[in-house]
């Protein structure tokens, strides 16, 4: 039992079997100490019962079971106290390699992280992500280029294109007063006159618009 504990405290190379090989001795031990503390006690009641009828009968073997009982008890007590003294160990053995193995696992996990960052460095990473963003600046440019194919290769000033669309504009509108102008006005009689150019007064409107009432009063 004390090899196996002085293994994992020692440092020798396998500490993880000394520590499994030290905490299965000490409970093997534990098992002992339990069926030696269950044998004290079937023996204690023994001596309980064999004082119980002799109490009145014959005081000296009475007596003498219970001197046997006392002893029985005492010894119990110490066996009592050293199985406590074991599974306090156990326990502490066993927390002591679940640090162990919870260490070596971090330290294991540790030799990862370096591994895969071997080289690494921040300067390193900024200049790949400046390389990555500079990357995805063309991209978005080449793409925009693509998308609108029908500005490739011509310079267009926006300020000529709003002039050219004003004087049509301007055209379209000059065309449209001259057509209201020339257009036949039909009178109530049935014929067809061209219409006069529309440069007049408001006096000029306001009779005419009169005798438009009065012929329409007429045709009725």
């Amino acid at each position: 039992m004390m090899a196996g504990i002085m293994s994992y405290f020692g440092g020798r190379r396998d500490t993880k079997q000394g520590a499994r090989d030290a905490i299965v001795q000490l409970r093997q031990q534990l098992q002992m100490l339990e069926k030696k503390e269950d044998h004290l006690q079937k023996k204690i009641d023994e001596e309980v019962k064999k004082a119980k009828a002799n109490a009145v009968s014959n005081k000296a073997v009475a007596t003498a079971a219970l001197r046997r009982k006392k002893a029985h008890e005492q010894e119990l007590t110490r066996l009592s106290g050293t199985r406590l003294q074991l599974e306090m160990q156990v326990n502490t053995l066993e927390s002591a390699n679940l640090n162990a193995e919870t260490m070596a696992a971090m330290k294991r996990g540790a030799d990862a992280l370096k591994a895969i960052h071997g080289n690494l460095s921040m300067n390193k990473v900024d200049a790949t992500m400046d390389q990555i963003n500079e990357q995805r600046e063309l991209a978005n440019e080449i793409s925009e280029a693509i998308s609108n194919p029908l500005n490739a290769g011509i310079d267009l000033d926006e300020d000529e294109l709003k002039d050219e669309l004003a004087e049509l504009e301007r055209e379209e509108l000059d065309e449209r007063l001259m057509g209201a102008e020339r257009a036949p006005v039909h009178s109530p009689s049935g014929a067809t006159k061209v219409a006069e150019p529309r440069h007049r007064n408001e006096e000029e409107d306001e009779e005419e618009a009169q005798l438009k009432e009065l012929q329409a009063s007429l045709a009725m």
